[in-house]
């Protein structure tokens, strides 16, 4: 995270916030206008560093983007945890952005909001039909086509998720590290790189099989990726299938282009 001073009165008045509530994690960027200054990570915060913050102590926030601010900026929220969200209605200047807002057709009710919000921010941004891939908590693919119209997708545990169930629900599995960017053995002759073998190659074996079954459909189509776990996966791409990986674009901000384009739409 590298964010600039907003002490600027201008930038201070043209600034705003986006909040993605996920899982695991809040997900914050800082805007001023259209332009995405910075963006970074927290844990959930409890009741009591919500009022915090809505009080306009922003301890807990990156030091320089509040500096001389007597006032909190407008804050444009999209959440798949209710409890979360209920939370942030303290904040005095709140816009939570629903399903409903999106001119995405063809949603159905429980689609999640960071998957739509993923969508449409990778349409706007890399043009329609497009299909994105996003390595969260859940590993989540989602496309629409060229009349901003979903097709569908698909919902997988991601690859923290993987690691985690194996080792809490095996009693001999030990907690393996998914972060490690070589590729494993295939054929492993320890437990830790097993687990990493056949999570890993399951798992790209499976993103390269959805992506040639789209583009089957879509020849022309953008495929963007996104989520936390999004530039290890890439890595892991470029290794085994290179000529696949070459044609995706990594885009970590898709969820705040999709807040940004909402909060354009709505005036």
């Amino acid at each position: 995270m590298n964010c600039q001073s907003a002490s600027d009165t201008k930038d201070t008045q043209r600034s705003w916030l986006g909040l993605m509530i996920g899982n695991s994690r809040l997900h914050w960027a800082w805007f001023i206008e259209e332009t995405l200054c910075c963006a970074w990570d927290t844990a959930h915060l409890p009741d009591s560093a919500v009022r915090q913050l809505a009080q306009c102590q922003v301890a807990n926030f990156p030091p320089n983007l509040f500096h001389n601010q007597d006032s909190l900026l407008p804050l444009y929220l999209a959440s798949v945890v209710p409890r979360q969200t209920r939370l942030w209605q303290a904040y005095p200047d709140v816009r939570v952005i629903t399903l409903e807002q999106l001119p995405l057709r063809g949603t159905y009710p429980t689609l999640g909001i960071d998957r739509a919000l993923g969508l449409w921010g990778a349409g706007e941004t890399g043009g329609w039909p497009v299909l994105t891939i996003d390595a969260g908590t859940a590993l989540t693919f989602t496309g629409a086509d060229a009349n901003r119209c979903l097709v569908g997708g698909a919902i997988l545990p991601g690859l923290g998720l993987q690691f985690q169930s194996l080792a809490q629900s095996t009693a001999q599995s030990p907690l393996v590290d998914a972060q490690k960017t070589e590729l494993p053995p295939r054929w492993a002759l320890g437990t830790p790189d097993a687990i990493r073998s056949g999570i890993i190659y399951t798992l790209l074996a499976g993103i390269q099989d959805y992506v040639q079954t789209w583009w089957q459909e879509f020849p022309n189509s953008q495929i963007m990726l996104t989520g936390g776990d999004s530039a290890l996966l890439l890595t892991h791409l470029q290794s085994r299938f290179p000529n696949l990986a070459t044609k995706l674009i990594y885009d970590p901000h898709l969820i705040f282009w999709g807040i940004k384009f909402c909060r354009s739409a709505s005036g």
